[in-house]
C-alpha cells in the first residue's frame, strides 16, 4: 500500500505540538505505528510509558529526553530507543522547531500518562 504523508493532514496533538500519523491501524498496518511531530520551543510529550518499544528520531531541532531519571540531549539525526514498559518523555530544549519521527511497535497507539489509571489509545480502526 502506497502511503503519502503530504495527504495527511496534521492534528493538534496537545498545545504546540502537531502530529502526522503516516501509518496505524486505522490504513492497514498491523504492527506498528509511524508517525511525525513538530514541537514548538518549550512544548514536549509529558512522563508517558508504552507496553511496547519506541524509536524516537529527531529529524530537526533539538530536544531534551528522559528514560526514567536519565536525561540526554537529542539533535538532528539521532534518534533514542525507548525500552517497552519504561517511564520517557521530551520537550524541544531548542529555540528552533523541533520535528521527530516517532516508531512505536503497535498498530495503536497506546500510551499511559504517569500518574493515570488508564491509558489513552488513539488511531484505532
Amino acid at each position: 500500500m502506497l502511503i503519502d504523508p503530504s495527504t495527511i493532514p496534521l492534528e493538534d496533538w496537545r498545545p504546540g505540538v502537531k502530529t502526522r500519523m503516516v501509518t496505524s491501524a486505522r490504513n492497514g498496518a498491523t504492527a506498528l505505528c509511524i508517525f511525525e511531530q513538530w514541537v514548538d520551543p518549550g512544548a514536549g510529550a509529558p512522563t508517558h510509558s508504552h507496553t511496547v518499544e519506541e524509536v524516537l528520531t529527531v529529524r530537526a531541532g533539538e530536544a531534551e529526553m528522559w528514560i526514567e531519571a536519565r536525561r540526554i540531549t537529542v539533535t538532528a539525526g539521532q534518534a533514542l530507543l525507548v525500552p517497552a514498559g519504561r517511564k520517557h518523555g521530551f520537550r524541544n530544549s531548542g529555540a528552533t522547531m523541533l520535528h521527530v519521527h516517532a516508531v512505536l511497535a503497535s498498530p495503536v497507539f497506546e500510551m499511559l500518562p504517569e500518574g493515570a489509571s488508564e491509558a489513552t489509545r488513539r488511531w484505532e480502526r
